[in-house]
Parts: C-alpha cells; sequence; structure tokens
C-alpha cells in the first residue's frame, strides 16, 4: 500500500476557504476524502478515479467542495470553499487501486489526518 501525508488544514471563519493536499508515495487508481468529527464516525467527502473524470461528492459538501488530483506529483487535493462550522473535523485522504468507492471500508491507504476546524 502506499504511503500518504496530508497538509492544508487549520482554522478558518465562516465561508471562508481552504484547500487540502494529499501526497502519495506511488500511484492510487482512487483517492478519496472522508472525515471524522468527536465522537462519529468516519464518513465519505469525496472521491476521484485516476484520470479525473469518476468523481463524487457527498450532497452536504456538493457545490462547495471540489476534489481533484495532480498525477504526475502523485497529489490529491480537495478545495474546500464556503466553509460551515459543521464541516469542522478530522479530515483524511485515502487509496485505493481499484474502482471508485465511497465506502471507508474499501480503502486500504490511509493519510494521518489533518484537522479542520471552521469557526461561527
Amino acid at each position: 500500500q502506499v504511503q500518504l501525508v496530508e497538509s492544508g488544514g487549520g482554522l478558518v471563519q465562516a465561508g471562508g476557504s481552504l484547500r487540502l493536499s494529499c501526497a502519495a508515495s506511488g500511484r492510487t487508481w482512487t483517492m478519496g476524502w472522508f472525515r471524522q468529527a468527536p465522537g462519529k464516525e468516519r464518513r465519505f467527502v469525496a472521491v476521484i478515479n485516476w484520470s479525473g473524470g469518476a468523481t463524487d461528492l457527498a450532497d452536504s459538501v456538493k457545490g462547495r467542495f471540489t476534489i481533484s488530483r495532480a498525477n504526475a506529483k502523485n497529489t490529491g487535493f480537495l478545495q474546500m470553499n464556503s466553509l460551515k462550522p459543521e464541516d469542522s473535523a478530522v479530515y483524511y485522504c485515502a487509496a485505493r487501486h481499484l474502482t471508485v468507492a465511497t465506502a471507508a471500508a474499501d480503502f486500504g491507504s490511509w493519510g494521518q489526518g489533518t484537522q479542520v476546524t471552521v469557526s461561527s
């Protein structure tokens, strides 16, 4: 499995933006983003395939978040705009080597997580 390193989290005011990055040690066919708030389960946020032609976003972030990747650098991105306090969570990058999926159990490689805090 590939190693994943995340960056870009931080504290932002509601309505602001952040861009998360996920650097992978090798090729990832499918890259996904999940988030987990204290006391809650890890939930799907976004996923993208190798070409970028197949993407999916959770309904709660659709229209505000954009997922992309730069394969030459084995790096994925999650652009988060119009952030809301309910977006506050630890965000995790994940990877798998088959088709796109939205279940955490389908991803075998995970980053360490990066904290995103959105203030009111």
